[in-house]
C-alpha cells in the first residue's frame, strides 16, 4: 500500500510538473514572459502538417516568434495600443468573434434540422383568422384570443370549420377559398412560427388552435399532407384570354389547334414559336425555368407536377390568364440536408424562431454566472411609475442614483435601479411606444430585453477565462493589429519617404542588382494614308535618314499632317512587335488598316548594351528591398533594447525529436 501511495503521489507530481512546464515562461520581452503553452499553440496553429517539433523547426520558430514579440512590445512602448480606430477596430471583431460563443448550437442544430424535415412534407392548411398584430394593447390583444376561443368552442360543438371560415374570417380570401390556403411548406414567413410547428405536428382533420402569429390568432385545420413536391422546370405555349369574352371561344380554339399540331408530331419550338402569345418566351421554347409551390394558380401547379416524364406536355389547361400547354424539362426533389443546411443555418438566425436558441444560452448564462434576483426591488420600483409620466419624454431617471441591486451574477457583477433607469431612458423609443398599454407591461418588456442584453454582455466579459482558444484568437488579434501599425510607421512608410535614405542604398547595395537586359531604342511610323505609293517613299527615307528628317519631308507646313512618329523602347524577348528582328536599320513589315485608312511599321534605330537600372526605373523592387533592411535594422535594435533570454530547459520539454 505504501509503495502505491508513492507510485500515486509521484505520479499527481509528474502531471503538475507537465502542466507547470507548459505553462511556465520559454522567454519574456520587458517582463512580459511567453509561456510554452502560447508558444506551442502559434506553432501548431502556423506550422501544421509540418509542425514535427524537431528542435531545428522549434528553433527557426522561436526566432520568428521572438522578432514578432519585440514588434509587438515596441508597439505598446509607442502607445499604438492607445489609437481609437485600432481599438474599435479590435472591438469589432471581438463582438464578430463572440458570436460563435453565444449562441446555442445545440438548439440551433435542432431548428435547422426541424426546418429541413418538415420542408420533406407539403400540408393542405385551412384557417379562420382573427386580425390582431404584434402591436395592439394588451387589451386588445386579450379580447382577439377570447373571441378565437368562442369560435373555437363552437366548432368543437359541430359548427362547420369552412363555414365559420367563410362568415367569420378576418382573411379577405376565405369569400373565395373558405379559408383554405391549399399546401403549404416549411419554412412559413419570420412570425409563423408557431403556426408552422402546429401544423406539422397534427393529424389530419384536426381542428387546432388559436395559435398567435404576427397576423393574430389562428383556429387551423390540416386537410392533408403529402410528400414535397420539389421543384419543376418547364417551358409552355400560352394563349391568352382576351379582354371581350365573346372572343375567348377562338382563343381556346387556337389553343387546342396548338395541341393537335403537337400530337401530329410538330416540333415543341416550332409550335410554341408559331401559337405562343407570350413574347418574352416564344422564341425561347417558351422556357419559364423552376418553380415549386405556392408559385402560379393551383390548377396551373397541378397540371405541372402532373407530367411523369420530361418531355411530356399536358392537355390546354385553364388560369385565369388563359390557355398553357406545359412541357416538363426536368423535375429536382428537396435537396439533401447538407446541400440546404448552409442556406437554412442563415434563415433560422434571421427569423424570429432563433429566439429559443438565444433564451436557452441566457438561461446558461444565468445558472452559471450564479445569477440571482431581487423581485422585492423590481416591484418596488415598478409601482412608484406614473403611467402617464413614463410614457412619455419627460420621465427621467432618479438623479440620486438609487444603488437598489436589481440582481447580480456572483458577488462581483452587480446591476442596480440606476443601471435599468439609465437604460430606460436610452430605450426612450420603445418606452414611449407603449403609450395606451398598462405601465406595467411596458416595463416588463424594458426589463427583459435589457436582462437579456446584460446577460449577453456579461458572457462576453468572460469568454476570455472560459475559452482559451477565444483568449489566444482575441491576442492573436490585438497583437497582429499593433504589429502592422507599427511595421507601417518605423519600415513602410519610412521606404517610401525617406527619399534620401533609399538612394544611398540603392547607391551601395542595390547599384548593380537590377539591371536591363539588351534593349532596342525603336521608331513608330504612322501614316494617315494606306496610299501604296506614299507608304513606299516613307519607307525608303526612314531607312537612310533619322526620323525627325523624314518629318520635315512629308509633313508640310499649312498642310495636313501626313505621318506621326513615336520612339520606344523594347527590351529583348519582352515583346512580340519586332518578332524576330534584332538588328539596328531592321524595319517590321507595313500595317495597313483599311478601315481608318491608315499604315504603320517600326525601325530599330539602335541596340542598347545591357546596362544597370536608375532607382527611377527599379524603385518598386528597391523599395521592397529597402524595406527588408530596415525590418532587419529594425530587428538588431530592438534586440539590443529589449534582451530577450530563451529558458532552454522548457525549450527541450518541446523538442519531440
Amino acid at each position: 500500500m505504501f509503495k502505491n501511495l508513492i507510485a500515486a503521489a509521484a505520479m499527481i507530481f509528474l502531471a503538475c510538473s507537465a502542466f507547470a512546464q507548459t505553462d511556465a515562461p520559454l522567454f519574456t520581452v520587458k517582463g512580459n514572459p511567453v509561456t510554452a503553452a502560447e508558444f506551442k499553440y502559434i506553432y501548431s496553429k502556423t506550422n501544421q502538417d509540418k509542425a514535427d517539433f524537431s528542435e531545428k523547426s522549434l528553433r527557426e520558430y522561436l526566432e520568428l516568434y521572438t522578432n514578432f514579440k519585440l514588434k509587438v512590445q515596441k508597439a505598446r512602448d509607442m502607445r499604438l495600443d492607445t489609437i481609437a480606430s485600432l481599438n474599435s477596430e479590435l472591438d469589432g471583431y471581438k463582438k464578430q468573434l463572440a458570436k460563435s460563443y453565444l449562441e446555442d448550437k445545440e438548439v440551433t442544430e435542432k431548428l435547422i434540422r426541424e426546418a429541413y424535415d418538415r420542408m420533406l412534407l407539403d400540408v393542405d392548411v385551412s384557417h379562420i383568422l382573427v386580425n390582431c398584430d404584434r402591436s395592439k394593447s394588451a387589451a386588445d390583444t386579450l379580447r382577439a384570443f377570447r373571441r378565437a376561443i368562442d369560435w373555437s368552442k363552437m366548432i368543437i360543438k359541430g359548427a362547420s370549420f369552412d363555414k365559420m371560415a367563410y362568415d367569420s374570417s378576418e382573411d379577405k380570401s376565405a369569400k373565395e377559398n373558405r379559408g383554405n390556403l391549399g399546401f403549404i411548406t416549411a419554412m412559413l414567413p419570420d412570425g409563423y412560427y408557431g403556426v408552422e410547428k402546429t401544423i406539422y405536428s397534427s393529424k389530419v382533420g384536426d381542428m387546432l388552435g388559436p395559435v398567435r402569429s404576427n397576423s393574430g390568432y389562428h383556429l387551423l385545420r390540416v386537410n392533408a399532407t403529402r410528400p414535397a413536391r420539389g421543384e419543376i422546370e418547364v417551358n409552355q405555349i400560352l394563349i391568352r384570354k382576351s379582354d371581350k369574352p365573346e372572343l375567348n371561344e377562338a382563343k381556346k380554339m387556337r389553343a387546342d389547334s396548338a395541341y393537335n399540331a403537337l400530337m401530329a408530331g410538330g416540333k415543341w419550338e416550332t409550335v410554341c414559336q408559331t401559337y405562343s402569345d407570350d413574347k418574352a418566351t416564344a422564341n425561347k421554347g417558351g422556357y419559364i425555368g423552376f418553380f415549386g409551390i405556392n408559385r402560379y394558380q393551383k390548377v396551373f401547379e397541378d397540371a405541372a407536377f402532373s407530367l411523369e416524364k420530361d418531355g411530356d406536355y399536358s392537355k390546354p389547361v385553364e388560369t385565369t390568364l388563359g390557355w398553357h400547354i406545359i412541357q416538363r424539362k426536368s423535375r429536382r426533389p428537396i435537396a439533401t440536408f447538407d446541400q440546404l443546411k448552409r442556406g437554412l443555418t442563415e434563415r433560422v438566425k434571421r427569423d424570429s424562431r432563433s429566439e429559443a436558441a438565444k433564451q436557452s444560452i441566457i438561461s446558461r448564462i444565468k445558472k452559471d454566472g450564479g445569477y440571482t434576483e431581487d423581485q422585492k426591488v423590481f416591484a418596488a420600483w415598478s409601482a412608484k411609475q406614473v403611467d402617464t409620466i413614463f410614457h412619455t419624454f419627460k420621465w427621467k431617471p432618479d438623479p440620486a442614483k438609487p444603488q437598489d441591486v436589481l440582481f447580480r451574477y456572483g458577488q462581483d457583477k452587480v446591476y442596480t435601479v440606476a443601471d435599468f433607469e439609465d437604460y430606460a431612458q436610452r430605450a426612450g423609443r420603445d418606452r414611449m411606444r407603449g403609450a395606451g398599454y398598462p405601465v406595467q407591461e411596458t416595463i416588463n418588456k424594458l426589463y427583459k430585453t435589457w436582462g437579456d442584453e446584460t446577460a449577453m454582455s456579461f458572457e462576453e466579459s468572460q469568454l476570455d477565462k472560459k475559452y482559451p482558444e477565444f483568449k489566444s484568437l482575441m491576442r492573436e488579434y490585438e497583437e497582429g493589429i499593433l504589429l502592422f501599425e507599427a511595421l507601417k510607421q518605423n519600415v513602410w512608410d519610412r521606404a517610401n519617404n525617406d527619399t534620401t535614405g533609399l538612394q544611398k542604398y540603392f547607391n551601395e547595395e542595390l547599384a548593380m542588382k537590377y539591371k536591363w537586359n539588351e534593349r532596342a531604342r525603336v521608331t513608330f511610323y504612322t501614316l494617315k494614308t494606306d496610299d501604296p505609293k506614299v507608304l513606299a517613299k516613307v519607307r525608303d527615307l526612314a531607312a537612310k535618314k533619322p526620323a525627325a528628317d523624314v518629318v520635315k519631308k512629308f509633313n508640310k507646313k499649312g498642310k495636313p499632317e501626313v505621318l506621326t512618329v513615336m520612339e520606344k523602347i523594347y527590351e529583348k524577348d519582352k515583346n512580340k512587335d519586332l518578332g524576330d528582328l534584332w538588328k539596328a536599320g531592321d524595319m517590321t513589315v507595313a500595317k495597313t488598316d483599311t478601315t481608318t485608312k491608315t499604315a504603320s511599321f517600326i525601325k530599330i534605330e539602335q541596340i542598347v548594351p545591357p546596362s544597370p537600372k536608375a532607382l527611377s526605373e527599379a524603385r518598386g523592387y528597391a523599395v521592397a528591398d529597402y524595406q527588408d533592411y530596415l525590418e532587419k535594422k529594425w530587428i538588431m535594435d530592438l534586440r539590443k533594447e529589449y534582451p530577450v533570454v530563451v529558458n532552454e530547459a522548457v525549450l527541450k520539454t518541446l523538442i519531440k525529436k
